[in-house]
């Protein structure tokens, strides 16, 4: 794991020995091993939100666990702020884009660094794209069972102010909550 994470993410990639039960979990999840995700309380019909403070790895860790899905297609990793700065540019359909998918062909993503954006404008029209996002992706988890995966440095009490109780309470039916310690090291020393 560690060689293809100097491969996908850069030379400086390392594993933390106190990063491995957070791993194990994650790579338990990736691979879809059933039996092990029982017994560390993942659901594997959910997607992961990864939590930590600042620098901990975690987008770098969504980036390698790509490799080592065990359905073919892979997620596709997206900043939140960039979905942010597109929806200045292209407005709603914005929403639709990451909140829908052909049925023959579903997407999943994964939405980097909730919690980075803010709160746009298109043509006067304010709008939280990524509650937008997020209670239509919930739709589509009901209607089809399609998993999205997300990072994000905030607590459960933040995303409940940022986004509110709605969002916040479709989350917990929508992802797998693994987090590094409050204490992980900020890995870009």
């Amino acid at each position: 794991m560690e060689e293809k994470g100097r491969e996908v993410v850069g030379q400086s990639f390392k594993i933390s020995k106190s990063d491995h039960d957070l791993l194990y979990k994650l790579l338990v999840y990736t691979i879809g091993d059933r039996e092990n995700s029982e017994r560390l309380g993942l659901c594997l019909q959910k997607g992961i939100m990864l939590t930590g403070p600042v620098g901990c790895g975690k987008t770098s860790i969504m980036k390698l666990l790509r490799y080592f899905q065990a359905q073919q297609e892979r997620y596709i990793l997206k900043s939140c702020r960039e979905i942010s700065y597109e929806f200045i540019s292209k407005g709603f359909d914005v929403i639709s884009k990451y909140s829908t998918h052909n049925l023959d062909h579903p997407k999943t993503w994964c939405f980097d660094d909730l919690g980075t954006e803010q709160n746009l404008k298109y043509y006067g029209n304010e709008c939280n794209v990524m509650a937008e996002i997020l209670l239509n992706r919930y739709e589509l988890f009901i209607a089809t069972g399609t998993v999205t995966h997300l990072t994000t440095n905030l607590s459960a009490s933040e995303i409940e102010t940022y986004y509110g109780n709605r969002v916040r309470s479709r989350m917990r039916q929508m992802f797998n909550l693994i987090f590094f310690s409050k204490d992980a090291n900020d890995k870009r020393k």
